[in-house]
């Protein structure tokens, strides 16, 4: 990875400088433990820092090859594999799932709470792909409150650390929908149906068809769905939020939702939340995406098929989107990636067309066409309750002087 002096891309050094000091800050007030931040511009690594640490308690600092879970940054991934198979005809976005899923051709919807408990009824309009990669499908996640569905995915095999994918995706298609496909944009398990649809259709364990078609060509060494031996302690220690202080503890898990020992091959990969990575190799992916799918002459997907990935494909009437009472403003949704559609309204400095995702654990990554930066911040933070990764985008717009 080369680093470049900021003035070389048209940003100051002066202001990019102001990042580092902003994050301390937060691990000052023991609010987060440490963080690993990158800014690059056409390409050219301007900024890549680090404060606190990986492992607050042993005082091991947050270094540049420090392994993260970025949990849900793995859906952009995911989504870029399924669409290369789009791209090799493998199938078409307005395909029915259960053409070869065929469990979800049973799936039914819940259509209201009655005398007897759920009343059901038929899909109608049957789930597409494309319903899977803009969250459309009607699936849930088992962390929201207000329906009987999240309660049932909470009791599922989703939450098992033995099932294998195919086995978890097959049960999860008894539980029925929360609404009916298209009807509205609900965060869910979609992009782990979309796993496992790429591993059907590519003929091959999912896990494997991302090291031999992202991975391996993108050099992304450090990237898998475990920590193998040898690594481990490169593993950044998992934090969690205490509130109402909001400072942080070991996270130990959750009822339902058990700590999930990444030292081991994980028996489902969850193209939804499963992936580790380091700094350095998300910021090959993001700059294969920057570089419209294209990489030190290997070609991940086509600039058209990424073209389209990165655009609201959301009906005005499903906007804005949001992850149950936190509305997410000025943002829609693609192919696998949030879109800002109206940068004055996401209340930080932004750019219209830019797209991104963020994981669990406070993780975030973005990019920028029209700036042609890229910026990534890597954490292990659940249930955030501060604004880092604003200031982190702030600071690193502010710093734009071409």
């Amino acid at each position: 990875m080369q680093i470049v002096t900021a003035e070389a891309v048209g940003m100051a050094s002066a202001r990019l400088a102001r990042i580092n000091p902003r994050l301390q800050g937060y691990v000052d007030r023991g609010q987060a433990a440490g963080f690993v931040t990158l800014v690059a511009r056409d390409g050219q690594v301007a900024h890549l820092e680090t404060c606190g640490f990986r492992d607050a308690e042993a005082q091991l600092p947050a270094q540049i090859d420090t392994i993260f879970r970025i949990y849900s940054m793995t859906k952009p991934v995911t989504s870029v594999a399924l669409m290369m198979l789009y791209e090799r005809g493998a199938f078409q976005l307005h395909d029915p799932v259960s053409r070869y899923i065929p469990a979800f051709g049973k799936t039914r919807v819940l259509e209201a709470m009655g005398f007897l408990g759920k009343e059901l009824v038929e899909q109608n309009p049957p789930m597409t792909i494309h319903h899977l990669l803009t969250h459309t499908a009607g699936l849930s996640y088992g962390f929201f409150l207000d329906t009987p569905i999240d309660e049932m995915y909470r009791k599922s095999v989703f939450f098992s650390s033995s099932a294998t994918l195919e086995e978890k995706i097959i049960q999860m298609a008894d539980i029925p929908l929360r609404h009916q496909p298209g009807a509205a944009w609900n965060y869910s398990i979609a992009t782990d149906v979309c796993g496992y649809l790429a591993q059907v259709l590519a003929d091959m364990p999912f896990e494997d068809f991302l090291e031999r078609e992202i991975f391996a060509p993108l050099g992304m060494a450090d990237t898998a769905f475990y920590v193998p031996a040898g690594k481990e302690d490169r593993l950044a220690k998992l934090y969690q939020h205490t509130l109402p202080d909001s400072n942080f503890r070991e996270y130990t898990g959750k009822a339902n939702i058990p700590v999930q020992d990444y030292t081991q091959p994980a028996a489902a990969p969850s193209g939804g939340g499963g992936l580790v990575s380091t700094i350095g190799d998300y910021w090959q992916f993001a700059n294969m995406l920057l570089n419209r799918g294209e990489l030190d002459g290997a070609r991940i997907i086509g600039r058209k098929t990424l073209s389209y990935m990165t655009q609201n494909h959301l009906r005005p009437e499903l906007l804005p989107i949001a992850i149950g009472p936190n509305t997410i403003a000025g943002r829609g949704f693609g192919l696998g990636f949030e879109v800002i559609m109206d940068a004055a309204r996401t209340g930080v400095l932004n750019s219209n067309g830019s797209y991104g995702w963020s994981g669990a654990a406070a993780t975030n990554f973005w990019v920028d066409p029209q700036e042609r930066i890229v910026g990534i911040i890597m954490t292990q933070l659940l249930e955030n309750q501060h604004n880092f990764q604003d200031d982190f985008r702030a600071l690193t717009y502010q710093a734009l002087v071409d």
